[in-house]
C-alpha cells in the first residue's frame, strides 16, 4: 500500500478535534485511507457509508437516531450525501468533547456557510489529493524546506523530458497507477468523468444543462494556468453567464478544478484579481485535451500542462507541509506576472516561475524581478523552475535562483 504523507497531520488532528473532515475528489483514496486509520488503531470506532442506500434513507430520515445508533466514534463515509446530518453532529459534540468523529466527503460541503458555520471550532479540514510522485515513490521531496525554510539544498540533476511528459500523462489517482498500459487509463479516466459528471454533480444540484458540462471542462483543459474570463467562456459555450458561474461552482466543489487565488501587494487597479484555474490532475487534464502524444513535440503547447503538473505537486506538498502555507499566483495587467506565489504565516513571499525550456536568459526572471520590487523586505526568495540540469545564480539578485524543475519531488 502506497503511505499517504498527510497521515501524520490527520493522526494529530484526531488527538485533540472532535470532528476530522477529509476532503477530496472521488477515487483519491479516502475510504482505504480511513480503513488504514481503523487497522493501525489510530482511529476506533465504526465505519459506514452512505453510498449504501438504506444507511442514507436511514440518515436522511432520522439525523439524529442514526447517530447515536452507531456508537460514541463513527466514520462517515460520503456524508456530502446527507448535509441534515451537521447539525445533529454539532449537539452530539457539544454534548460530548470527547467524541471522535470523521467525515470524508467527495463534495465540499464545507463551501456551503450554513453548513460550515454549524461545527465552527469543533472541526478540522484535510484535503486528500491524488497521489504525489512523492508517495508513489516513497521518498518526500525537500523543495519546500529549501525554498521556505531557506535551506538552499536544491541540486544541480538531469532532467528528462520525456519522463516529465510521463508522470503529467499518468498523473496520481489510485486506479490509474495500478493500470499498466496509456489505453486502460485512458478507459478508467473516460468512465471516471463520465461518473462526476452524471452522478456526483447531480447529487448536489438538480439543473438542466449538465449536458454543458463536457464542453465546459473542453474549453478549461485548454486554459489551464490562466485566468478565465468566465464571460468569454459562457459565450464559447453558449449558456448565460449566470449559469456559467453556476457550473464552475460544482465543478469546483466536486474537486475537478482548483482556484489559485491572486496576491495583490494592495487594492489599486493594476493588479490581475482574478483567480488561475487548473485541474486537480494532469492524468485528467490530458484525457479532456486528447493530445498527451503532442507534448513531447511541442513545449510550447506543453507549458500549461507543466506549469499545472507543478502547482498540484506543490498543492500536494503544502498539504502535509508543518507550517501553514498559501498557494497564490501573481500577475498585472501590462505584463509582468509570477506563476506560483507563496505566502508563509508571516505575510513573507516567495516566487516560483515555471518554464518549459533547458536554456534562460535575463529576461526570463523579469516577473520575479516586478514581484520583489512589490513585496519589498516581505519578498524572502525567487526560484525560476526549467528543465536544466544547473542551479544557477546571477541573475540580479542573490535571491534569484533558476533551479532543476525537478527538485519539486526529487530527493
Amino acid at each position: 500500500m502506497i503511505k499517504r504523507f498527510i497521515y501524520t497531520q490527520i493522526s494529530k488532528a484526531l488527538e485533540d478535534t472532535p470532528v476530522v473532515m477529509i476532503t477530496g475528489a472521488r477515487q483519491t483514496g479516502k475510504t482505504t485511507f480511513c480503513q488504514q486509520l481503523l487497522k493501525d488503531g489510530v482511529f476506533s470506532g465504526k465505519y459506514v457509508t452512505l453510498d449504501d442506500p438504506s444507511v442514507l434513507a436511514t440518515a436522511h430520515s432520522d439525523p439524529m437516531g442514526f447517530l447515536l445508533d452507531i456508537g460514541e466514534n463513527i466514520i462517515i463515509d460520503e456524508v456530502q450525501r446527507a448535509p441534515e446530518l451537521f447539525l445533529s453532529l454539532k449537539k452530539l459534540i457539544d454534548d460530548n468533547r470527547n467524541r471522535r468523529i470523521i467525515l470524508t466527503g467527495s463534495a465540499n460541503v464545507m463551501l456551503q456557510p450554513k453548513i460550515a458555520d454549524s461545527l465552527a471550532g469543533r472541526i478540522e479540514t484535510h484535503q486528500l489529493w491524488p497521489f504525489s510522485v512523492d508517495e508513489i515513490t516513497g521518498s518526500k521531496s525537500v523543495f519546500l524546506d529549501n525554498l521556505i525554510k531557506d535551506k538552499n539544498n536544491f541540486k544541480s540533476i538531469p532532467t528528462s523530458w520525456e519522463e516529465i511528459i510521463k508522470l503529467i500523462r499518468r498523473g496520481g489517482y489510485p486506479e490509474v497507477i495500478n493500470r499498466t498500459s496509456d489505453s486502460r487509463r485512458a478507459k478508467w479516466l473516460q468512465a471516471y468523468m463520465e461518473s462526476i459528471l452524471q452522478k456526483d454533480i447531480r447529487d448536489l444540484a438538480n439543473i438542466d444543462g449538465l449536458i454543458f458540462m463536457p464542453k465546459i471542462l473542453n474549453l478549461l483543459s485548454v486554459r489551464v494556468g490562466s485566468t478565465i474570463n468566465m464571460s468569454d467562456i459562457a459565450r464559447l459555450t453558449g449558456i448565460k453567464n449566470s449559469s456559467f458561474q453556476r457550473y464552475m461552482a460544482l465543478l469546483e466543489q466536486v474537486f475537478m478544478i482548483v482556484k489559485i487565488p491572486a496576491w495583490t501587494p494592495h487594492a489599486e487597479g493594476q493588479f490581475v484579481k482574478s483567480p488561475k484555474i487548473f485541474l486537480n490532475d494532469t492524468g485528467l487534464l490530458c484525457q479532456l485535451a486528447n493530445n498527451g502524444d503532442d507534448l513531447l513535440q511541442d513545449r510550447t503547447q506543453a507549458g500549461h500542462f507543466v506549469e499545472n503538473f507543478v502547482a498540484m505537486e506543490i498543492q500536494k506538498q503544502i498539504s502535509w507541509f508543518n507550517d501553514p502555507l498559501k498557494l497564490m499566483h501573481f500577475s498585472m495587467h501590462k505584463g509582468a506576472e509570477v506563476d506560483l506565489v507563496i505566502e508563509d504565516q508571516k505575510k513573507m513571499i516567495y516566487g516560483i516561475e515555471i518554464k518549459s525550456k533547458s536554456s534562460l536568459k535575463p529576461d526570463d526572471f523579469k516577473g520575479l524581478k516586478k514581484l520583489a520590487q512589490l513585496a519589498g523586505p516581505k519578498f524572502k526568495k525567487g526560484i525560476l523552475l526549467y528543465t536544466g540540469e544547473h542551479v544557477l545564480g546571477g541573475f540580479g539578485g542573490n535571491n534569484l535562483q533558476a533551479v532543476p524543475i525537478n527538485n519539486v519531488w526529487g530527493e
